[in-house]
């Protein structure tokens, strides 16, 4: 399921943010969305998807894509610009972000529906501390973490439906990074330096791996924040920034 919030004053159609939350594969809600990107002429949706007890990835990305799809299939009745659609997440939610990112129309994670004939490309991805390569976790947690992601009932784990290091296979095909290609979209990656639950340095894993490619990718570490932080300003304008760069309509000569 999914909600859509568009600004009171709509004139044609406005690029579109989706948010996708986080909760470990396992919990969470749509109801909460950035509504302050209302005030700055996006349309901002909020989606759903299947808990990994619900089902074993790759539901969770197939119910992403069908989203992204919808909102296409739709984007005429919602005002929505088919074109600048931005995807935003949190912790397990930065891992679909980053996934729709770097997946494009891989078709093995698509999932089917009446939609198909529609693209679940996305035009901009930011990433708040998702994870990437499961099976490093454990191996670059920081000092004083308690998760441990190697074990047959960690969110991970859940999530591919066996333990992460017995399935590298599975691991690999929920990897953002697996994907990553010169056809990715511009990404900003913005990660704590003191996050216990995950590690600092899978968010630097998508970022050396889009870099190499040559991708437009931003990474930037809040120094002092955990696995989260409260409202930065510093954060909203670089968030605010990056959007606009990419998903609004610029002047060809004032770029």
């Amino acid at each position: 399921m999914l909600d859509i919030y568009r600004p009171k004053n709509l004139a044609g159609l406005l690029p579109m943010i989706v948010w996708i939350h986080g909760g470990t594969w396992t919990e969470g809600t749509k109801e909460w969305v950035p509504r302050q990107m209302l005030d700055h002429g996006y349309v901002v949706a909020g989606i759903t998807y299947r808990f990994s007890h619900e089902a074993v990835f790759p539901a969770q990305i197939e119910d992403c894509k069908t989203a992204i799809r919808w909102l296409r299939a739709h984007a005429t009745e919602y005002h929505i610009d088919p074109d600048k659609i931005g995807v935003w997440g949190a912790s397990a939610g930065g891992h679909l972000a980053a996934l729709l990112g770097t997946s494009g129309d891989i078709k093995k994670l698509e999932g089917t529906d009446e939609n198909s004939e529609y693209s679940s490309r996305v035009q901009a991805v930011c990433d708040f501390f998702g994870p990437t390569d499961f099976l490093q976790m454990d191996k670059h947690a920081p000092p004083g973490a308690r998760l441990i992601h190697d074990a047959p009932d960690s969110p991970e784990s859940l999530l591919i439906g066996g333990a992460i290091q017995d399935n590298p296979a599975k691991v690999a095909l929920a990897n953002p990074i697996t994907y990553v290609s010169k056809d990715s979209p511009p990404f900003l990656i913005l990660h704590g330096d003191r996050d216990l639950f995950v590690p600092v340095h899978q968010s630097r894993l998508l970022y050396e791996a889009l870099k190499k490619l040559g991708t437009d990718a931003t990474f930037h570490i809040v120094e002092g924040a955990g696995h989260g932080w409260n409202k930065l300003t510093e954060v909203d304008n670089i968030v605010l920034k990056f959007f606009d760069e990419h998903l609004k309509v610029h002047d060809p000569i004032m770029r």
